[in-house]
């Protein structure tokens, strides 16, 4: 099943659905950073929930979020684009917290349950908007759906699931955000509340039924319809040229340094772990030309 977000509306035009299956970029993301148990599902999580909250970016527009919190994962940072592209990390990705008999991975411990949320949207504008809330729970879902709630007013609930093998590999991700428009009644509001509360098992319903079955649980069949459908992936958009630039804006004894000490620079990318090498003449010609 190829990776995809649909974005979906009521027929009355009073709630709003997008569903992303994302099985193939968390598996992407978790094997670049080599992620055990509980680092996988918490970074899939964040990536899936920082695509749903990036379907309404326009152009170049992008958006970060980062939860940083006081549990053994340490902190987790996604960024989105308007094109269904998505990069992240999590600071420690050896966290293996699972029930061994059961295989349920203990997320909240891997995220904590004291902390920040913080979404930064870039739209071009000369200050980037910023957002920030206390830990809720520590469950990603609910953190996304507190945000929506505070800081954009907007009536939300986001699901997250990412389902792991016995081999601990992802076998199943993906999630949903439904937003009330307004106008909506009380009674529509009743009605999405009871049929997310009644809504089997997310991962199980992605993985029988696809984003259509998630769409009829949310809506009943047949009660809405799809305004668009696109893929998504897993995307850095780090380069060699990009690192030099940083590279130009350190002291320009500090390049001299590497060029004594080590005689070349490797930096690797946060978001994707590949990794960048500088050669000695590389190096010289940087701190000549740019510092």
């Amino acid at each position: 099943m190829t990776d995809k977000i649909i974005r979906a509306m009521d027929n009355q035009g009073l709630i709003r659905a997008f569903v992303a299956s994302a099985d193939e970029l968390v598996s992407e993301a978790c094997e670049r950073h080599e992620t055990w148990s509980a680092s996988s599902v918490a970074l899939g999580r964040m990536l899936v929930g920082t695509l749903l909250l990036g379907e309404n970016l326009k152009g170049r527009d992008k958006l970060i979020v980062k939860m940083v919190g006081n549990g053994s994962g340490g902190a987790i940072v996604a960024e989105s684009n308007a094109n269904g592209e998505v990069k992240g990390y999590i600071q420690n990705p050896f966290v293996d917290l699972k029930n061994t008999k059961t295989g349920e991975v203990f997320v909240r411990q891997a995220t904590g349950n004291v902390g920040q949320f913080i979404v930064i949207k870039d739209m071009g504008l000369k200050t980037p908007y910023t957002g920030q809330i206390p830990f809720v729970t520590g469950e990603i879902g609910e953190e996304f759906t507190y945000y929506l709630m505070e800081s954009e007013q907007t009536p939300s609930s986001v699901g997250l699931t990412v389902k792991l093998d016995m081999e601990d590999r992802v076998q199943t991700a993906g999630g949903f955000m439904v937003q009330v428009l307004p106008g909506a009644s009380e009674d529509t509001i009743a009605f999405i509340e009871e049929r997310i509360q009644k809504m089997p098992a997310l991962s199980q319903l992605l993985k029988d039924e696809g984003t259509d079955g998630v769409l009829d649980a949310l809506f009943t069949k047949g009660n809405y319809r799809i305004l668009e459908e696109k893929p998504v992936r897993f995307k850095c958009d780090c380069s060699k040229e990009k690192f030099s630039r940083g590279i130009a804006t350190l002291p320009k004894k500090e390049i001299e340094a590497m060029i004594e000490e080590d005689g070349q620079a490797e930096i690797v990318c946060h978001f994707c772990k590949n990794k960048y090498i500088f050669n000695k003449a590389e190096l010289e010609e940087i701190a000549e030309n740019f510092s």
